[in-house]
């Protein structure tokens, strides 16, 4: 982005939101409008009954995902991931799912909901990330930045991941909660700038304010310089999920097992980082970054403290879809109660149904009847 590096464009909000919302629809109605998803490496599509033991997804620069140290712990069993390529974009990852160019993604719950309202045969599986006293997104200016309410914000430019998704839903929020009319809140500009570029472009004021969560938000305070004026958890209230990863229901429905292998070693994942020590925790991640060769920096993982996630083993629940049901109403993203069951399902981990442990033994005798969450 121009203001965060040389040849990018940092882009308003209107045109930006046209494209994430806008280019969702298109993708997905392209996709399923002629007979359905075209299959691919990965995907259902075999004709002897066997199913897929490769899963492609997308990455994140400097980061290891869930499923990925699920793989290197040994907890996927027989599957095995094809990195495709990384991206910073919950939107972008879901929507390489809806059109077959990966088999597994994770976004905002908002995007997630946004995508299946626009008809993608998508379906989430297992949450992917959260918020709570330890790990949160904060919302940050420079010290001695005069903007000090929400109000201040109007006419000014807050620095997100991507729109239409997790961080535009909080501002929104933050900025309805705190009395701005719609046509105020309208005056205050998102614009797209890398994560890792964030907190340069604040320093810079090439923002007025920047979007940090996780180790760059860390790595930001431990420069200092930097305050608050808000926190996705202080605005939502927390802890809380708020984003999962979705499956294709095609696959689902072709690759049983392996969905159920790979869900599952997901939750398992999940539980292996709430219980380990946070050093182990850590060195396993640059283990993980270091043999992978992506010319990628392990220096912010120092900074890692929670895996975020509320739920145990990422079971989802009602409550991660309806409470951001005003939010994608007054967003003209939704009309009307959601269709839960048509949303997620906990079916294919084994954790949330109580037919295997964190630590892998399985529980034959128990029940994977009540696969729906819970408010």
């Amino acid at each position: 982005m121009s203001a965060a590096a040389p040849g990018k464009t940092l882009l308003p909000r209107r045109t930006v939101l046209a494209s994430a919302f806008g280019a969702a629809t298109v993708i997905v109605l392209t996709a399923t409008g002629c007979g359905g998803i075209a299959a691919g490496a990965g995907t259902a599509g075999n004709t002897a009954g066997e199913e897929v033991k490769t899963v492609r997804y997308q990455g994140s620069p400097n980061n290891v995902s869930l499923p990925e140290l699920a793989q290197d712990l040994g907890f996927l069993g027989d599957v095995t991931l094809e990195w495709v390529s990384n991206t910073t974009s919950g939107p972008q990852s879901i929507q390489s799912v809806a059109t077959s160019q990966t088999d597994i993604g994770s976004a905002f719950t908002g995007a997630v909901i946004k995508l299946i309202e626009a008809g993608a045969p998508v379906q989430a599986v297992i949450s992917s990330y959260g918020e709570d006293d330890k790990t949160f997104t904060g919302y940050y200016v420079l010290e001695g930045s005069p903007i000090r309410t929400a109000r201040d914000l109007i006419g000014k430019k807050i620095a997100v991941n991507t729109l239409g998704a997790h961080h535009e839903a909080v501002i929104s929020t933050f900025l309805k909660n705190s009395g701005l009319s719609p046509e105020e809140i309208k005056q205050v500009q998102l614009v797209v700038v890398p994560p890792n570029e964030t907190e340069q472009a604040l320093r810079k004021k090439q923002v007025d304010a920047g979007t940090l969560g996780g180790v760059l938000q860390d790595r930001a305070l431990a420069e200092g310089g930097v305050r608050a004026l808000f926190t996705d958890v202080g605005v939502i209230g927390g802890p809380f999920d708020a984003g999962q990863y979705v499956i294709r229901k095609d696959f689902l429905a072709a690759n049983p097992e392996t969905s159920r292998k790979l869900v599952t070693g997901i939750a398992k994942a999940i539980e292996w980082e709430r219980s380990t020590p946070r050093e182990e925790v850590i060195a396993k991640f640059e283990e993980i970054i270091a043999k992978r060769g992506r010319n990628e920096s392990s220096e912010a993982l120092k900074y890692w403290k929670s895996v975020g996630i509320a739920s145990p083993g990422g079971r989802i629940k009602d409550t991660d879809f309806t409470r951001w049901s005003e939010y994608l109403t007054s967003a003209g993203i939704i009309d009307g109660a959601l269709d839960l069951p048509k949303l997620y399902t906990n079916e294919f981990n084994g954790l949330a149904t109580g037919t295997e442990t964190a630590s892998g033994t399985a529980n034959p005798g128990t029940s994977t009847s009540n696969t729906k969450g819970q408010p």
